[in-house]
């Protein structure tokens, strides 16, 4: 896969044309600088098509080694392709040259794997006629490399998003190459990439020219290859053919042993190999499995290594591991980041040393993974039974909240398709599990335990991609800045957790506050389908629990029917029948059943748990309803098991506490518990759940089937139980939300083109006020008639305001905008004050606006202090705020609430990312509980939001436009009746600051 602009030179044709036919080289312009500095920041690490993973950086001098070993490697095809003719071999002066770059005009970057390389490109600036050139020119000419057993693993096309971003930073704009028309690889690179090009042949020979400027095209081609390699690369880790497990002990226990007597006991399918390197050399098996000192000397692939040694050890076990070809690493062992300073050096260093191998890496301080596929039966996780069969995945960053989980979800009745606990997800992160669970067709719900969000511009696309067809429920530990785990370097965000939350609902995230929450609303979606609305009818046999569920679905948002009395003698056939007619009728979207024991005569004769749930779920599989039916239930033993044929994940017999409640020795080694009451707060002793009051329902004592059971296609729907009405409505409410917002996105709304809008013109204003700043300024802020000239571009008119340092001025001011006017101060520590008096309205005349500037200074202070200004007057109506900010990690982000008050104190604020639709900006108006307020509150006249929602959506088009304003903030806008006025106006800019999930793809590195 080779293009070849600008190739090689022989020494003795230095003004030869090339071979193949084409232009004389001639020497470029910038032949004689000295090499730029080290682009550092071009540094990236990616994911290759087949999940494995590769470095890409620039080519330096340090080089020329690397780069003959590479080149002798390449077959004489791909080299004839590359140069249009027999080139065996790379001159001493074709090296300097390949090697020696300025980083402006001649740019090269290799993509490696252990050091080596593996594939390289490179762009040469040059002018219209195609010669060498300097900036201002604006083409280059662009040639690829890629060695043939690399070839078909998408190295080139990762090089090509990367040698882009690259460009557009130096100023080139477009790319030119020359491929022969045999060269079908290298073309369907180019053309698939998605950019706006064109294409000609002539002398044997197809010229493409392409923009660099990112298409809708070209976003949507690299996000699905980003999808697709993030995808498999998990995929290569749930789903190996062969497991390593280094550390496994001959003698005693320990938590290698388990892991491995785990495996053996889910009855994985693949290959097993236990490693340790103090096995006497006649060790020849370990329960069973081949036993062997080093991986080396395993006499067959391995795709996936458990480590489980101490955190001195890992780098020879993962150096060992690299050099077999290991394809991916779960690391168990504890002692990086989650300790002390030196613990996050040694894990940046695991990363950089499993990456530099090509593989991807779960931990350290793993849990483990879990996939209960029947191909697969994979448990390498300090779990001691395989989950059950089911259609949730689950992903946690916690090791003590994993095992809760798991408990959780099996006193629930709650299947596990996968499960992957990340600990310090060093590199396995929450956003490549997301982009495989998107298209695992054994994966219906999404449940995730996060502590950190490491991009969270990335995680939202993600997440609003899949929840449009599977729900994701999130919950989020360590919510504070001060609080985030040392082990989780993540990207500094500015916002505040309400902000962050807020921008995860826009993105479809059901985000609960606690893992009860999490599992309440994860077994709900699990099992049933999502409601068309929010209307609910409840039945049962006790009055009172049927009004404690109709206030919780009034104190939710939803629409309750009058709850139904069966009384508290009706019979399982009562419920089944009730419950037939409330499926039936169409005047509801979702069921409650609400149950206490029954009483009555015979009261005893019969287990009614079991006959009551075995009438509910007939009831459910009779109907034809798509509504979701939910059991509130009290002290009924044996109904949640009945409810939803519970399968298990950690039995009585084999969890993480031994019967008499002491912690198991593998688990406290691994370091997921550090006493035993951590351990007790983590995961109930056996059959607690159902002494203590309010414990999850289905921890009843009832009998768990077979590890690793697998749910019945066939049968009835499993219909969720919860001990409160609070807890089941509140998880209905959730899916509730998230089916409206599955109905919302089939239409989202579009990105209005403003036809009045200078672009241009705005880009170099603000490209004059940046190059005016001094040597070393971070950024300026523009006073107030260069504000306004940027705001007035976009259609957004900042009234006019004069400064009025004395009441003469004052009064000369007033009299150019006309009374009636405003006087108001705008100092920075008395701006937005009200209940200072520092604004006076409806001054009528000049007597009345000296009166007023008086009593101003003689009440707040000096002129100088206050800085006062005149303003014309403008319509009443309601004062709000209009602001954007663009966060390093989350991009650009604007806000919207009433000014004052409401925003101020009670933090009622709307969040959307930029660019806001017209949807995205009605509904953000409309979801402020202050809304009210705009649409005719207490008889008041409704203000015209339609203006208010244009003007979102104009300050959201500027910031998109011009990534160098940093900070918009306009306050107050005031929304009148009939038309919308900006009072006050600030901007900050700034050179475009480096947005998480912004470029081309690439790894995260902490």
């Amino acid at each position: 896969m080779e293009t070849p602009a600008d190739p090689p030179r022989p020494e003795e044709h230095s003004s030869a044309p090339r071979p193949g036919g084409g232009r004389p080289q001639d020497q470029h312009p910038s032949a004689q600088r000295h090499e730029a500095a080290y682009p550092a920041h071009w540094e990236a690490d990616v994911v290759l098509r087949d999940g494995g993973t590769a470095r890409i950086r620039p080519i330096t001098a340090d080089d020329a080694e690397r780069l003959v070993s590479f080149y002798e490697q390449v077959s004489d095809e791909s080299k004839y392709y590359r140069f249009f003719a027999p080139y065996p071999k790379l001159s001493a002066k074709d090296v300097h040259r390949f090697t020696h770059h300025d980083f402006v005009d001649r740019v090269g970057l290799a993509a490696t794997i252990g050091g080596e390389f593996i594939a390289t490109v490179r762009y040469d600036r040059v002018d219209a006629t195609g010669r060498p050139a300097s900036a201002p020119a604006d083409e280059a000419e662009v040639a690829f490399l890629v060695q043939d057993a690399h070839q078909g693993r998408g190295v080139a096309s990762a090089l090509l998003e990367h040698i882009a971003a690259v460009a557009r930073e130096r100023g080139v704009r477009r790319f030119g190459a020359e491929v022969l028309p045999h060269n079908t690889k290298m073309i369907k690179v180019f053309t698939d990439a998605g950019y706006q090009q064109k294409r000609s042949f002539e002398d044997g020979v197809v010229h493409l020219t392409f923009g660099l400027e990112p298409t809708e095209r070209s976003l949507a081609v690299q996000y699905a290859r980003e999808q697709r390699a993030e995808s498999r690369s998990v995929q290569r880790l749930l789903a190996p053919t062969s497991v390593a497990v280094v550390g496994a002990k001959r003698a005693g226990g320990g938590v290698g042993r388990s892991i491995l007597r785990n495996l053996l006991a889910a009855g994985y399918t693949g290959r097993l190999f236990a490693v340790n390197s103090s096995f006497p050399e006649d060790q020849g098996t370990l329960d069973g499995v081949p036993a062997f000192r080093t991986v080396k000397e395993i006499g067959e692939e391995v795709d996936l290594a458990v480590v489980v040694v101490p955190a001195e050890r890992v780098p020879d076990a993962v150096a060992e591991c690299g050099e077999h070809g290991v394809r991916g690493l779960v690391v168990i062992s504890a002692g990086y980041g989650e300790s002390v300073t030196a613990g996050k050096a040694r894990q940046r260093r695991l990363v950089r040393q499993a990456r530099s191998y090509g593989m991807r890496l779960v931990g350290p301080n793993a849990f483990g993974l879990v996939n209960t596929d029947p191909a697969v039966r994979l448990n390498a996780s300090l779990a001691p039974e395989l989950a059950p069969r089911g259609r949730v995945g689950l992903f946690t960053q916690s090791g003590a909240i994993g095992i809760a989980l798991l408990s959780e979800l099996h006193q629930r009745g709650t299947g596990l398709s996968t499960f992957v606990s990340a600990g310090n997800r060093a590199d396995v992160s929450g956003n490549d599990v997301l982009q495989y669970w998107y298209d695992d067709p054994d994966t219906d719900v999404a449940l995730m335990y996060l502590e950190s969000i490491g991009n969270p511009r990335k995680f939202t696309r993600l997440a609003r991609r899949a929840a449009a067809t599977k729900p994701l429920v999130v919950v989020q530990g360590a919510r504070h800045s001060a609080a985030t785990p040392p082990s989780h370097a993540v990207a500094e965000t500015r916002l505040p957790h309400a902000t962050v939350s807020a921008l995860l609902a826009q993105a479809g995230v059901i985000r609960v506050e606690t893992v009860t929450d999490l599992v309440d609303t994860g077994v709900l979606l699990a099992g049933q389908p999502l409601p068309e609305g929010p209307r609910v009818a409840i039945l049962g046999n006790s009055e009172s629990l049927g009004l404690l569920t109709y206030d919780a679905c009034l104190s939710e948002g939803l629409r309750p029917r009058t709850p139904l009395d069966l009384t508290t003698s009706a019979s399982p056939e009562d419920f089944r029948r009730a419950l037939e007619q409330a499926l039936a009728e169409p005047d509801s979207d979702a069921v409650v059943v609400t149950a206490i024991p029954w009483v009555g005569e015979g009261a005893l004769d019969w287990p009614e748990g079991e006959v009551l749930g075995a009438a509910l779920r007939e009831a459910v599989a009779a109907s034809t309803s798509r509504k979701p039916v939910l059991v509130v239930h009290v002290e009924l033993g044996g109904l949640a098991h009945a409810l939803s044929a519970a399968t298990a994940t950690l039995p009585a017999s084999a969890g993480p506490h031994t019967p008499g409640g002491a912690v198991r020795a593998d688990v406290r080694e691994a370091g997921f518990v550090r006493d035993e009451r951590e351990a007790r707060a983590a995961v109930r002793e056996p059959g607690a759940a159902a002494r203590e009051p309010g414990a999850a329902v289905g921890g009843t004592g009832d009998p768990a089937p077979a590890p690793g059971a697998e749910e019945s296609p066939g049968a009835a729907p499993r219909i969720p139980a919860y001990p409160a009405p609070e807890r089941a409505v509140r998880a209905l409410a959730r899916a509730v939300r998230h089916a409206q917002w599955r109905t919302d996105t089939e239409h989202p709304g579009r990105v209005p083109e403003f036809d009045d809008i200078d672009e241009h013109g705005a880009a170099e204003r603000i490209a004059a006020l940046l190059d005016a700043l001094p040597a070393g300024a971070r950024g300026t802020t523009p006073g107030p008639e260069d504000t306004g000239d940027l705001l007035r571009r976009y259609g957004v008119p900042v009234l006019r305001a004069l400064p009025a340092p004395d009441a003469d001025t004052a009064a000369r001011a007033a009299a150019e905008l006309g009374y009636p006017v405003a006087l108001k101060i705008t100092a920075p520590h008395l701006r937005h004050r009200p209940d200072l008096g520092g604004v006076r309205l409806d001054l009528a005349d000049e007597n009345d606006l000296r009166r007023a500037y008086a009593d101003l200074t003689a009440l707040l202070g000096s002129p100088a202090e206050l800085r006062p200004v005149v303003q014309s007057m403008a319509p009443r109506g309601v004062d709000t705020v209009v602001r954007a900010v663009i966060d390093p990690a989350a991009g650009a982000v604007l806000s919207f609430g009433l000014a004052g008050a409401p925003s101020e104190l009670l933090g009622d604020t709307a969040h959307r990312l930029v660019p806001v639709t017209d949807r995205d900006a009605a509904e953000q108006v409309r979801s402020l509980r202050s809304a009210p307020l705009l649409f005719g509150w207490r008889g008041a006249a409704p203000v015209d939001t339609d203006a208010l929602q244009e003007l979102i959506q104009r300050v959201s088009r500027l910031v998109d436009d011009h990534p160098e304003i940093v900070a918009v903030s306009l306050e107050p806008v005031v929304v009148a009746p009939r038309t919308v006025r900006v009072l006050g106006a600030s901007l900050r800019l700034a050179h475009p600051p480096a947005v998480g999930g912004e470029g081309p793809r690439r790894m995260p590195t902490y």
